[in-house]
């Protein structure tokens, strides 16, 4: 029998749903900062957090196109425009500071996503860390990560940023069945990710991590068997397990393969749970939403000891905001105000040249934005939340009772007059859980539902 037949509730709750890296929703945002408001948000931020912050820098380079890929990203094999990206990384960091009155920023935690940071050569990421660290030093506790693709990462470039002082790294796995790898334009060995991992923790890597997609084009639950087989080999510390979503409306790679080669449905909610499972066989706790870890790992530590936290670039081990979003389609947060930069590389490369901070849009969070984000925050990373106090009602929760009531008869939260915990099997719905506490998201559907139809 199927994992799906053996569960009705996988069907009956498996619908869309954010992610919740942030609230409001990025489709929700309404009023964005103008530079001036931003820059005193950050700072605002900052003195709360005595000086310190997170940062994330946007590498948005690939030498070639994952088909399934939804994010910013610039293909290309020419280095060439590499160097005026860097010129514009910290270029844009130097407005911060200069705006910030500040001669270098503390952070807490530092993060290079993309795209694909190991595009660049070693060489090239020498003249960008070095640039940065210019600019910022680590607080006593800080981590340095950075997301990586097997098939491009050398051991130079590894040594290099260990010697940087960074200590965790994710690999795009995505999957390891060779029919699936190749119509997502992804092609890449055991072997390949073996030797970076291994390479990783040879250089004191103390987290290594795998991300994985489920519902991917010609997957199959063989196919899925065997990435899972591949992961009790290779045993990374963490493995974020990802719903594939289908958009070629919007990612015109995603053409290169039609819906029916697809696992919709059922078929593709039955991949994630038999990768859930085979997951917690191996050992793996989970970890809020989609992130799986070793008892030795640091996000299974910083959840039994309730410092989990929950932001943009993921689940993290320790709280740091607010967060500052570098380069090409950053995000930024400063608790109550987002801001996210222009998405065009050639434009954002231009206003930081004019000496403008890169801003396309935002969002500033009213207060009951305030009040729901830290409740969905909770649920995200400690499993319940309370509202006893009055700094963290609004009138949004008295309809929580209503809003939960099925998946309370389900056996997925428990509630009380002031309070929601999600149960041991309610784990794998904690995006609906949470999508009850998202007022924006319940005020559009009841517009949708009360307008006229036409015709």
């Amino acid at each position: 029998m199927s994992v799906v037949l053996a569960d009705p509730l996988i069907a009956k709750y498996d619908v869309a749903g954010p992610r919740y890296t942030s609230y409001p929703t990025v489709p929700y945002w309404e009023t964005s900062p103008s530079a001036s408001q931003w820059i005193e948000h950050i700072g605002n931020a900052l003195q709360v957090a005595s000086s310190s912050a997170a940062v994330y820098v946007h590498i948005p380079f690939c030498r070639a196109l994952c088909t399934y890929c939804g994010c910013n990203t610039r293909i290309t094999r020419s280095h060439s425009i590499v160097p005026p990206y860097i010129q514009a990384l910290l270029g844009e960091l130097d407005l911060y500071l200069s705006s910030l009155q500040l001669t270098q920023l503390e952070f807490g935690e530092l993060h290079l996503g993309g795209g694909t940071p190991t595009f660049l050569t070693a060489e090239e990421l020498e003249s960008l860390l070095s640039g940065l660290f210019q600019r910022v030093r680590p607080r006593t506790d800080a981590s340095a990560s950075l997301e990586v693709d097997p098939r491009v990462t050398s051991a130079a470039q590894l040594e290099l940023l260990a010697r940087y002082g960074f200590r965790r790294i994710s690999l795009g796995v995505e999957d390891f069945d060779p029919r699936v790898q190749a119509i997502v334009n992804r092609v890449q060995s055991e072997q390949q990710v073996r030797e970076v991992t291994q390479a990783a923790r040879t250089l004191g890597f103390e987290s290594v991590s795998y991300e994985l997609i489920y519902g991917l084009p010609l997957q199959t639950r063989a196919s899925v068997e065997q990435t899972m087989d591949a992961i009790e080999r290779l045993r990374p510390d963490r493995v974020a397990l990802y719903a594939y979503a289908h958009v070629p409306w919007i990612k015109p790679g995603q053409r290169r393969f039609s819906d029916s080669d697809l696992p919709e449905g059922d078929e593709k909610r039955e991949l994630y749970e038999l990768g859930r499972e085979r997951l917690k066989a191996c050992g793996y706790g989970e970890i809020g939403l989609d992130y799986f870890a070793l008892e030795s790992d640091g996000l299974w530590q910083a959840q039994r000891a309730g410092t989990l936290h929950r932001n943009f670039m993921g689940y993290t081990t320790a709280y740091s905001r607010p967060m500052i979003g570098l380069g090409v389609s950053s995000i930024g947060d400063a608790g109550d105000a987002f801001a996210q930069n222009e998405k065009d590389l050639q434009r954002y490369q231009e206003r930081v040249a004019n000496g403008e901070l890169p801003l396309q849009r935002g969002h500033l969070l009213d207060a009951e934005d305030q009040v729901l984000r830290r409740h969905i925050l909770r649920l995200m990373t400690q499993l319940s939340t309370r509202w006893d106090l009055a700094d963290d009602y609004t009138p949004h929760l008295s309809t929580i009772g209503e809003r939960l009531a099925e998946l309370k008869a389900d056996g997925l939260v428990q509630l009380d007059e002031y309070g929601c915990r999600v149960t041991e099997r309610g784990r794998p719905f904690l995006r609906n859980i949470c999508m009850a506490f998202d007022a924006r998201l319940a005020r559009v559907r009841a517009r949708r539902v009360s307008s006229p139809r036409a015709g």
